[in-house]
């Protein structure tokens, strides 16, 4: 048998760009893009990508050359998920909600040839060249302006054009071929929660075999309609952004993610599926009563990027939303697990369902291996759901690495196993749950404290919106729980009863000894809250075993009034 041909036939490099082409000869006439007004089918679809394509060529766009893209969830940029490695060249999706400087970083860091740059970010972006330009000393990048293409407002900024760009490219243009699958297609930088982001490279092979996963972990059928609530910077939209093509779905568009265009998108295109960060769950459920429309038909939601408390499941699923939970990070090609649900689920309580599917879940097709390992001798631990270890995977959605970064890969990368950072347990039933963060547990009087467990426990009081909790300073215990909560607005609870609802509902060491109400929490672009941030905030209480008190007022500390503030998605 090692004597049989391999060739052409029988051996093709894996890549997600065959699914635009398969969707144009076999969907041509479906919808593929809806976005206000304008509409395209993926014959249409195929062609402008390939147009664009042939232009970056033109521009002397070489493999591996790096393409960044500064932009909402607007059609160009899911054409340029396709475009870009059509060119040769490696995508680079920077998160809109970056300041100037790290944008700039960024760019010096990816050495991106071209820069394209949504109109409404053109401010953002004037400021990142210049930063660019005279604090690193870095070569400007040729710049390309995405004009809003159902009402265009005619800005220019640079000398090309989106659109130019697109008519002027040749519909014939050859696709450059993929001689190795393990050639990058795109770079994404992670959100930076408790480090400095890193440049994560993705292979066409691990985009391919992910965007499979997910589309039979989440059990996406034929012609999904599918709405853009999360953006497409984040791990490449979950790699939907090549999914729905390979579905012969439609992508539906929508620059901003508010309560008012989610549910107006959902009632006008019958929309089946969207993704959403638990923080899109909480602003539909916060929606105005004029925002508000009758959802007629469940629409399927994977939910990620941060564990959903159990309380928001149970109220998502009641105005009729039906979440399946994920769990992934940048390094993984996002979504890296999905709860499967169970049909002997469907006999158990409301309460009891929504406590099952905040569970992470199990590994999704592509990985080789999902456990739970004592992170010191790499020892798997016993699967009782008790005892917590750091969350390893292993597979072929794994990225390629860190660009530039040795030190962070070698330290990534341990015994064959991809370390995440998260520590969890798993089930008897093999399910894996997340406890907290490596850096997030708190260790009080010896005894661990899941920040997570205290937050769902917060979450279930009706008048708290949000919650996270981090260590902060106890004389006697060395940590203790520090709560900072969102209330409703017709709220006027006090800290005390914040703590008395806990004492029901928690072990009496995993009680807070401190609660701070806020207005906003800070997050990253993704809907991760920034936990540093918050345990800089804790540090400067001083708490003793009855009470608790600030060293100075938080409004008077302008770094502390800069941090709590929320990044919407």
């Amino acid at each position: 048998m090692d004597n049989l041909p391999k060739c052409g036939a029988n051996y093709v490099p894996l890549t997600p760009l065959t699914f635009l082409t398969r969707a144009a000869n076999s969907y041509a006439n479906r919808t593929s893009i809806i976005h206000a007004n304008v509409c395209f089918n993926w014959r249409e679809t195929h062609e402008r990508c390939r147009r664009l394509a042939s232009s970056l060529k033109s521009l002397n766009i070489v493999k591996n050359d790096v393409v960044s893209v500064l932009a909402p969830n607007v059609p160009a940029m899911l054409e340029m998920h396709f475009a870009v490695p059509m060119a040769g060249a490696v995508l680079n999706a920077i998160n809109t909600r970056l300041d100037a400087k790290n944008v700039a970083r960024i760019l010096k860091h990816s050495e991106a040839k071209i820069f394209f740059i949504d109109y409404e970010y053109i401010d953002k972006a004037k400021k990142a060249i210049e930063i660019l330009l005279s604090d690193f000393q870095m070569p400007m990048p040729l710049v390309v302006v995405i004009d809003d293409i159902d009402s265009p407002t005619g800005i220019q900024f640079g000398e090309l054009d989106y659109e130019q760009l697109v008519f002027q490219g040749s519909p014939e243009h050859v696709v450059e071929n993929i001689d190795d699958e393990w050639d990058p297609i795109t770079l994404s930088y992670t959100s930076g929660t408790t480090s400095e982001p890193k440049g994560v490279v993705y292979s066409h092979r691990g985009a391919f075999l992910s965007t499979l996963s997910l589309i039979l972990g989440w059990e996406m059928g034929t012609e999904p309609v599918y709405l853009w609530s999360l953006p497409m910077f984040h791990c490449n939209g979950w790699t939907f952004t090549w999914g729905i093509a390979a579905r012969g779905g439609t992508n539906v568009c929508m620059r901003n993610t508010t309560a008012q265009e989610i549910y107006s998108n959902i009632v006008s295109h019958k929309v089946t599926h969207m993704c959403a960060a638990p923080i899109v769950l909480s602003i539909i459920l916060e929606a105005k009563p004029h925002e508000q429309r009758q959802i007629m038909t469940p629409v399927q939601v994977l939910v990620g990027g941060a564990p959903p408390p159990a309380p928001l499941l149970e109220k998502i699923e009641r105005v009729g939303f039906h979440v399946v939970h994920a769990y992934g990070l940048t390094e993984a090609t996002g979504p890296a697990l999905v709860c499967e649900w169970r049909a002997k689920w469907n006999k158990l309580p409301r309460e009891e369902q929504a406590r099952l599917k905040a569970r992470q879940g199990l590994g999704i097709l592509t990985l080789a291996d999902v456990d739970v390992k004592n992170s010191k001798n790499m020892e798997s631990v016993p699967r009782d759901g008790k005892t917590t270890g750091e969350i390893c995977l292993r597979g072929s959605s794994i990225m390629k690495g860190y660009l530039k970064n040795e030190k962070a890969n070698s330290e990534v990368f341990k015994n064959g196993w991809l370390l995440t950072g998260d520590m969890g347990v798993i089930h008897p039933d093999g399910y894996l749950e997340i406890k907290d963060r490596c850096k997030d547990v708190i260790i009080s009087g010896g005894e661990n404290i899941s920040s997570v467990q205290v937050e769902s426990a917060i979450l279930k009081h009706p008048y708290v919106v949000e919650a996270s909790v981090v260590a902060m300073p106890h004389p006697r215990w060395g940590e203790s729980p520090c709560a900072f909560v969102i209330l409703r607005e017709d709220s006027n609870l006090k800290e005390s009863d914040i703590i008395a609802h806990c004492k029901k509902n928690l072990a009496g060491f995993m009680v807070p000894k401190k609660v701070e109400f806020v207005e906003e929490l800070p997050k990253t672009g993704t809907g991760k809250v920034q936990k540093n941030h918050l345990r800089a905030v804790a540090k400067t209480f001083v708490v003793s075993d009855q009470t608790s008190k600030r060293e100075k007022p938080i409004a008077h500390n302008q770094n502390h009034e800069q941090i709590l503030v929320l990044s919407r998605l």
